[in-house]
């Protein structure tokens, strides 16, 4: 049995109709290069006209600007705490724990930290005012020196004495080089550690408490000119 090769017919747009069907089934057959051309130049053409409903209206040069300006002054007058905090978390700074000469262990950067800049954020359990106290009376007895309680708002404490980070090595100081603020993520009340000023490789990173008055004194030994001699 015999089989006859198909006619080949041209499109008008370069390419061959298979007169089969299938190219697969008519054998491997040469394309003329002005065809190829032909094809080539129509697909080019074709690719770089975006459909009707995906086409962008330009507008003249005075409303871009304008736009650009709406943005600019938008985003230089928006001084967010939760855009400052999006745009800043994911930066980890460098930082240690060692020896501090204030009191105990303390946190040192690793790398310059520029003023206004996030350092860390505060983590720990967050529990409410009843179960702060009884936490405090626990660890009393159970002979932990130092508990690591941060208070959020009237209700709010963070835990950071068993399940924390390296912000709660962070010592007081009366003339401190970062300050604590908190701010809301995602429906969350969270405190972070922000540069007061700029900071210097392995220099102390210290925070002022800002601890209620009370008849108890609790000795400050930040040592800085206007130390005012007890933390409350």
């Amino acid at each position: 049995t015999s089989f006859s090769t198909p006619k080949k017919k041209k499109r008008d747009d370069g390419m061959r109709e298979h007169v089969t069907g299938c190219a697969r089934s008519e054998g491997y057959y040469k394309i003329d290069k002005k065809d190829k051309l032909k094809y080539l130049n129509n697909s080019r053409a074709f690719a770089e006209e975006p459909p009707a409903d995906t086409q962008v209206r330009s507008h003249p040069p005075g409303r871009r600007s304008e736009q650009r300006r709406l943005l600019s002054s938008f985003t230089g007058s928006c001084d967010s705490d939760l855009l400052k905090f999006n745009q800043l978390k994911f930066r980890k700074k460098k930082l240690k724990f060692c020896k501090s000469h204030i009191h105990d262990w303390g946190l040192f950067a690793m790398e310059p930290i520029a003023a206004d800049e996030m350092v860390i954020e505060y983590v720990g359990q967050n529990i409410r005012q009843v179960i702060a106290d009884m936490r405090e009376k626990r660890y009393e007895d159970e002979g932990i020196g130092s508990s690591y309680m941060f208070r959020v708002d009237h209700d709010t404490i963070i835990d950071a004495t068993k399940c924390g980070n390296f912000a709660r090595f962070i010592n007081h100081s009366c003339n401190p080089n970062c300050y604590a603020k908190v701010i809301t993520v995602e429906s969350q009340k969270k405190i972070v550690i922000y540069s007061k000023q700029h900071i210097n490789v392995n220099e102390e990173i210290t925070y002022d408490y800002k601890f209620p008055i009370e008849d108890v004194k609790i000795p400050c030994l930040c040592g800085s000119e206007n130390c005012r001699g007890t933390l409350n």
